[in-house]
């Protein structure tokens, strides 16, 4: 068997993005890199096997059968390779070794190199995947997936104008690839230029690709004041079986974007719902509530405190926290739109250092013995990493801004890391915010938000340890009220750049005319100007909501 590769992006494998616009899954590519040496042929079956399990989802089946081929070959890399696709989205610490370990036995694959890249793509290392991915297509030019990669990689890092050039190269290679496809918009949409997004996305469309992940883009170019003729044939597609549950969610939500738009709200409200019913799963708030009671026994004002005196004096690391939805873009731009600071986007790198020292998103309650491992030296370290991520991004800022919205869990990490660290939390009404986010396509790390009630009652609990936080650095948390802020525009931004402790700057008002790249759901709205239209919207939807405003009692304001 030679070392053909399947792709990391495909479709049997599942993937935990974070809450922004992705292209869709694509299919293989058409070419392969060259054989590598000769393997046995028993391990050839053995793999062909993992293979096959693994496109059935029989993951653990699939791992078993590589490791079982590494006790007989140590040093196989295609059994490294599938170990690592294995991990991505589970674990991807784990497949960034996987593949590591894969390239190191053949350096001159450009898949393995892609895949590589692609993991530190997921962990917001931008630098080694830029590397791996350039590497992939110096080995291989007319690679489509590694031109996708890098136009998604500059994408995500503020560099839309970057992606543009690659993307249309692998559109001449290959005019109907999927990723090709939908990443020229999603580069072009980030970059404000929504008509000429809407165009390429209709053609897409036109050519049945990526049908459901197109649509969906496009209701979101623009707000529709006029029933538009995709309206009809989205819920006509909604009917089409072969789209699957993922496409059908894709779909209504799209269809309740447009309907939303033309005030058609209980239309609206029926596909949302439908949508997330078709999404599955279930998230475990119990184990949540556990893991929020342990934060608030471990992270206390005394031990926060201690060890915060070994952190990092710097002055440079902003982060922006709060719900999803509560205007955490808005106040990037804000903030970013001054000259002395740089707006990083959603950075995954502080959850990273978290699951290292054991502080994991897995409601694990035993967190006092995780905290107690933080030693002055490695609260030294940490940052001193930490800070170095961030100066990559942009080495002359005074102030660099991460807006990764649930790092509002880690307030305490933060503390002790960087005790002089600016923390903005944004704060919208409760039921406006919750409903917000209920009408998103959120990916399967944002599963509280697919039922009303379990959405209101996850709300209580990011209440509860904002409060806690508050108690544990008294002064240092910011509330950017997003109602103030729509009322008020300047005299809130004066307020927010003032935390910064910077002078002002008159850009701060002209957000929306800031360059660069904007990458999650909110990238129309933060290219205009203050609008109101989104104060109060919950009562568009108050007769379908009952749910969730129950399940937020007192937090709701009715």
């Amino acid at each position: 068997m030679s070392n053909r590769l399947p792709p990391a992006w495909a479709k049997h494998l599942k993937t935990k993005p974070t809450a922004k616009v992705v292209p869709p899954k694509a299919a293989p590519p058409k070419g392969h890199p060259q054989a590598g040496p000769p393997r046995s042929q028993a391990d050839d079956m053995l793999l062909r096997q993992a293979l096959e399990l693994q496109k059935e989802e029989r993951l653990e089946e699939a791992e078993g059968l590589c490791l079982k081929v590494l006790e007989r070959s140590p040093n196989h890399p295609l059994a490294f390779y599938i170990l690592g696709t294995l991990g991505v989205g589970y674990d991807n610490e784990k497949a960034l070794r996987y593949f590591a370990r894969a390239v190191g036995e053949e350096p001159r694959n450009p898949y393995y190199h892609l895949s590589l890249g692609e993991a530190y793509l997921q962990l917001s290392e931008f630098t080694p995947a830029i590397r791996h991915i350039q590497h992939a297509l110096d080995l291989k030019p007319d690679l489509v997936e590694a031109l996708c990669a890098l136009g998604g990689a500059y994408n995500a890092f503020d560099k839309g104008e970057m992606a543009l050039p690659l993307f249309e190269k692998a559109l001449e290679i290959d005019r109907d690839h999927p990723l090709a496809r939908l990443g020229l918009p999603s580069a072009l949409a980030s970059l404000g230029r929504m008509d000429e997004a809407a165009v390429h996305l209709k053609g897409a469309i036109e050519r049945r690709i990526a049908v459901p992940a197109a649509y969906n883009a496009f209701v979101h170019t623009r707000k529709f004041t006029e029933e538009p003729p995709e309206l009809a044939a989205i819920l006509a597609e909604i009917r089409d079986a072969a789209h699957g549950a993922e496409g059908a969610a894709t779909l209504h939500h799209a269809a309740g974007k447009l309907l939303n738009d033309l005030r058609r709200y209980k239309e609206a409200m029926d596909h949302f719902k439908k949508g997330n019913q078709a999404r599955g799963g279930k998230f475990d708030l119990g184990g949540y509530r556990r893991w929020v009671d342990a934060m608030i026994e471990t992270f206390t004002p005394e031990l926060v405190a201690s060890l915060a005196a070994h952190g990092n004096p710097s002055e440079v690391p902003v982060f922006v926290v709060g719900m999803p939805r509560s205007g955490t873009t808005l106040t990037e731009q804000i903030c970013a739109s001054h000259p002395d600071v740089h707006g990083a986007g959603e950075l995954s790198k502080l959850r990273r250092i978290a699951n290292a020292i054991g502080l994991k998103d897995g409601f694990d309650p035993n967190l006092g013995k995780s905290v107690a491992t933080i030693t002055p030296d490695l609260t030294r370290t940490l940052a001193e990493e930490h800070l170095s991520y961030l100066r990559e991004r942009s080495p002359a800022a005074l102030r660099i801004v991460d807006k990764m919205p649930h790092n509002f869990e880690l307030i305490g990490l933060i503390g002790i890391l960087f005790p002089n660290a600016r923390i903005i939390h944004c704060r919208r009404d409760a039921i406006d915010n919750c409903i917000s986010c209920f009408v998103l396509q959120f990916n399967e790390a944002h599963s509280y938000s697919a039922d009303l009630e379990t959405l209101g009652l996850y709300y209580r609990e990011y209440d509860r340890l904002m409060r806690h936080w508050s108690k544990v650095l008294p002064g240092r948390i910011f509330e950017n009220q997003y109602e103030t802020l729509i009322e008020d525009q300047e005299e809130q931004s004066r307020r927010l750049i003032d935390h910064l402790g910077l002078p002002w700057d008159d850009a701060c008002l002209r957000f929306f005319e800031r360059d660069g790249s904007v990458n999650t759901f909110s990238r129309w709205q933060v290219r205009q100007p203050i609008y109101k239209s989104s104060v109060k919207r919950w009562k568009n939807y108050e007769s379908e909501i009952q749910p969730l405003i129950d399940s937020l009692g007192d937090l709701a304001e009715v």
